[in-house]
């Protein structure tokens, strides 16, 4: 009688498998090198992804003396890690994320008992007193990947770094099956609007996620700068406040939300010094109409000013410095990648300054 298990054998055809797997070997291959010329030809470069993963690496190697960088995309580009490590004789860990609050990441340090260093935080207004969203999910998310990934992920992880060094076709930013969808050019119609697109990738980044702008996108009226410009003025406009919360409301939520982040931005800070730690508070560049935007919607006193009288940190506002103040964002917002290594070098005097008149702890 046939095994209970002989009803599922599976009969394999003769054929010359051998060649087959060759075969589909090589198709692989090409259609793979085919990818990475194409990918390579709209001006990608094979670099690491900023992923959890990373910042959980380098919130992984922070210590309890170290100097910490926090916040926005800003620092993430017109910080360079080499240019502060010379001046300091430190090296920083870069712990900003791009288009997030950082606000959570301060809270993470604040409770910390261990951690004793400088943190470089920017104050982005607009991002630092997001109430929730995606903002906060983007600091939220790197945090959770911090306390929970397993051993697998952290294996799988440092695979996919090595392969991303390598092919500029793993962009996960841009070249993905959901991205490319998004960037079809769909116009928006009654009960369906298409969202604002985040801008393509103009930055490499290393595995200590030091971050520079492509040359592509310093060129005045280049594609690249054309194309993230035409994001900015998208993501820079608030939206439309909910129209099934009355105005009253709403403003009253929001109003809340904004004391309450004043009160936990200064509880941290206070909570970091009183076991020895430095929190300084900086204002990166930012030009033209980002920079009128941002004046118009975060006033510099309602906001900025008030940060840095409730927190006592000190503070670093590009503008009060004309060292600092000189430089032009090519897309508004960031520093080219020769800016960035100068104006460090400049910022290093501004912020050893600030450190030497820390107020003492407690």
């Amino acid at each position: 009688m046939p095994s209970s298990t002989s009803s599922f054998e599976r009969i394999i055809p003769a054929a010359a498998w051998g060649r087959i797997g060759i075969v589909a070997a090589l198709l692989t291959a090409a259609c793979t090198a085919a990818w990475e010329v194409h990918a390579r030809s709209r001006g990608y470069l094979a670099d690491v992804n900023d992923t959890t993963d990373v910042w959980a690496d380098r919130r992984a190697a922070v210590e309890s003396d170290s100097i910490v960088i926090i916040g926005d995309s800003r620092p993430l580009f017109d910080l360079d890690l080499n240019t502060l490590e010379a001046g300091l004789g430190k090296r920083p860990i870069q712990l900003a994320i791009a288009g997030s609050c950082g606000y959570p990441i301060l809270q993470n340090l604040a409770d910390d008992e261990e951690f004793k260093g400088t943190v470089i935080c920017s104050i982005l207004p607009a991002l630092w007193t997001a109430p929730g969203g995606p903002l906060l999910a983007a600091s939220i998310d790197a945090l959770e990947r911090h306390r929970t990934r397993s051993p697998a992920q952290r294996f799988g992880h440092h695979i996919s770094m090595f392969l991303e060094e390598r092919f500029a076709f793993l962009n996960a930013e841009d070249l993905n099956l959901a991205n490319l969808l998004l960037a079809l050019p769909i116009s928006n119609r009654p009960g369906a609007l298409v969202p604002p697109r985040f801008p393509p990738t103009f930055q490499t980044m290393d595995r200590e996620r030091r971050t520079t702008m492509l040359d592509a996108c310093v060129p005045e009226g280049s594609p690249m700068q054309r194309a993230v410009k035409a994001s900015w003025q998208r993501l820079f406009l608030p939206p439309p406040p909910p129209t099934w919360i009355p105005p009253e409301q709403f403003g009253a939520m929001m109003q809340q939300s904004l004391e309450a982040r004043f009160a936990g931005t200064a509880a941290a800070v206070k909570k970091i010094s009183a076991r020895g730690g430095k929190v300084v508070f900086v204002r990166f560049p930012h030009t033209e109409w980002i920079k009128d935007v941002e004046r118009q919607a975060t006033p510099r006193a309602a906001f900025w000013d008030r940060f840095v009288a409730e927190a006592g940190s000190p503070a670093i506002h590009f503008e009060d410095y004309p060292d600092l103040a000189g430089f032009t964002c090519p897309e508004w917002s960031h520093l080219s990648g020769p800016d960035s290594i100068e104006f460090s070098k400049r910022f290093v005097p501004h912020l050893k300054k600030a450190l030497a008149e820390y107020p003492p702890a407690g």
